[in-house]
């Protein structure tokens, strides 16, 4: 198996010597376990997936923890609540600085543990499917943006060669639906495939929770927890809006995205570029893949950034804003290969509107070059 350099490796080695431990999330299969073993090699690695070593920490947390007292890897830690409150027992003893290093799939078990015995001794980090400067640092980014769509970000599918239809197949079936089964005991897993179907196609739109229950047949609350698990397992995220009205009246619902275009992709019944025919959907989906990569990079990159979108209800929209201090920096996301001024004409309103605050506007599309006009930028796709 190649090894792809992966850019949170920088900010993980920079903490360890200042946290006790550090805690790492995503997604099942998008490389933590080889990250962690492949950076810190004098740790012992153990896998709280395995019974025995599970049942020992859960019975005798106390007798665990004396057998793994320091430089330990701890994965699907999650598994094993009880031992969170020993560990903060330990490392307030020990006063050692990376002496344990926790790693989970199950984002809202791991931060509840956590938010409960460990604040303020954590250093947090998410790690996602490879990003768009990981696989071009490793020459594996395909030429056309499209099958970058279809194929996705997992390391499986260009460690192993894999086909990235087999794979995601196997993907949803063997860790999608058994950590909701987990989570949420669900009995009818039919519903919960018709609603992952669902959630793919209304990506890159306004949630509208009413719509999704009643396409599956499922009340709003379970609608709703669902939701919830599909975002603590990484699958989906929530775009929020820009809450500042600027004199006008704005949408308030959030935006719904998936972390991995690959997934959504094969959800969408999407398996060669030949079935890319649909405009609109194309748009979608490339949309998609923007806002999922710059999410990647803020968090492999550590750079702590906060993004919306906004829209007004006359249908005045930004794809995406960031805000640094008192500036907006605004994106206009399009598949297009061709730069049309009238692209610009969210983003100039925007800009006339916020009374002098946009400091940056930048419209990225499906083409080749990146470079600088004199009143907004170009970014391609392959500079995300």
């Amino acid at each position: 198996m190649s090894l792809i350099n992966r850019q949170i490796a920088i900010t993980v080695k920079s903490l360890i010597t200042k946290y006790p431990i550090l805690a790492i999330t995503g997604p099942r299969q998008s490389g933590k376990t080889t990250l962690l073993k492949n950076l810190l090699p004098n740790y012992i690695y153990v896998s709280l997936e395995d019974k025995n070593e599970r049942d020992f920490a859960v019975t005798d947390p106390k007798g665990f923890l004396k057998q793994y007292s320091s430089k330990v890897i701890f994965d699907e830690v999650q598994k094993a609540p009880e031992l969170f409150s020993y560990l903060q027992t330990e490392v307030d003893r020990s006063g050692e600085m990376g002496q344990f290093i926790l790693s989970g799939s199950q984002n809202f078990l791991l931060l509840e543990q956590i938010t409960q015995s460990l604040a303020g001794r954590v250093a947090l980090f998410k790690l996602l499917p490879f990003d768009i400067t990981e696989l071009k640092e490793a020459e594996l980014l395909p030429v056309d943006w499209k099958e970058l769509v279809l194929k996705g970000g997992y390391p499986a599918i260009y460690d192993k060669k894999l086909d990235h239809a087999v794979f995601h197949n196997n993907y949803l079936q063997t860790y999608v639906q058994r950590d909701v089964t987990e989570l949420l005991k669900v009995q009818d897993m039919k519903r919960f495939n018709d609603f992952l179907e669902l959630c793919a196609g209304h990506a890159g739109q306004l949630l509208n929770l009413s719509k999704l229950a009643a396409g599956c047949g499922i009340s709003q609350p379970t609608a709703k927890s669902w939701l919830s698990i599909l975002e603590s397992s990484y699958i989906i995220f929530l775009l929020n809006p820009y809450h500042n009205n600027f004199r006008k009246r704005i949408i308030k619902a959030p935006k719904l995205y998936f972390y991995d275009t690959g997934l959504l992709s094969f959800l969408s019944g999407l398996r060669t570029i030949d079935d890319l025919d649909n405009p609109t959907q194309l748009g979608h989906l490339f949309e998609n893949l923007t806002i999922a990569e710059i999410f990647k990079k803020n968090f492999h990159q550590y750079q702590l950034k906060k993004y919306w979108f906004w829209r007004d209800s006359n249908g005045n929209e930004v794809d995406l804003l960031s805000k640094q201090g008192m500036n907006f920096h605004i994106f206009e996301i399009k598949s297009t290969k061709t730069i049309l001024y009238r692209l610009l004409k969210g983003l100039n309103y925007f800009d006339e509107i916020s009374d002098g605050m946009t400091k940056s506007k930048t419209i990225i599309y499906g083409g080749e070059n990146t470079h600088e006009r004199t009143d907004f930028n170009v970014l391609s796709w392959k500079d995300l």
